[in-house]
């Protein structure tokens, strides 16, 4: 699901046939916001893939809640290039970054609940996810459920100052990135 989404994410993408060189050089330029789009939901899909990745990596066995969960955030996931063409498109349009804004909340909210719910029923894991491997992950996913949830609104206020708001997730996604890594590290030794 999660490399379809990225495929259809660039479906929007191209500049048409027979141009002049000016013709080719408005076309181009004309297309960029397509293109920074596309990079951008293609980061922002490899994260969640990523996440859902290393989660289910430890799980042995699903139930219900687990199931749900997973359908909601591959539906989600399913819907991204949707938001993204009104970035694309409609970039400077409050409603455009607030659909973004509001997609990525959602999915970083399913992805959140999933890792909680896994915390809680450690009996569904292959290993018992420690507690601080587990609340980095909360934080991590809560920061940018957060910082998303907090774009919606400042979308109407300045879509510009929303998307630049989105920014303060990459020194906190390397903070947590990071301690993660230790702490998956430190109880990886703890229990050889």
């Amino acid at each position: 699901m999660f490399a379809i989404a990225m495929t259809l994410l660039a479906l929007d993408i191209a500049v048409p046939d027979g141009l002049d060189s000016a013709g080719f050089a408005q076309a181009l330029s004309d297309v960029m916001p397509k293109v920074w789009a596309y990079v951008l939901s293609l980061v922002v899909i490899a994260a969640f893939w990523r996440g859902h990745y290393e989660t289910f990596r430890y799980v042995r066995d699903v139930d219900g809640t687990i199931i749900k969960l997973v359908l909601l955030g591959l539906g989600l996931i399913a819907l991204m290039p949707f938001p993204t063409t009104l970035l694309a498109e409609y970039g400077g349009e409050p409603q455009s970054v607030a659909v973004y804004s509001g997609a990525v909340a959602a999915m970083g909210a399913t992805q959140l609940a999933l890792t909680i719910v896994l915390w809680k029923r450690p009996w569904l894991g292959r290993a018992v996810l420690s507690d601080p491997v587990a609340r980095n992950e909360v934080v991590d996913l809560a920061a940018t459920v957060l910082v998303f949830a907090v774009a919606i609104p400042l979308a109407f206020v300045s879509p510009t100052g929303a998307k630049l708001w989105w920014a303060v997730l990459i020194p906190i996604r390397m903070v947590t990135g990071k301690r993660g890594k230790r702490l998956r590290a430190d109880a990886q030794r703890l229990s050889a």
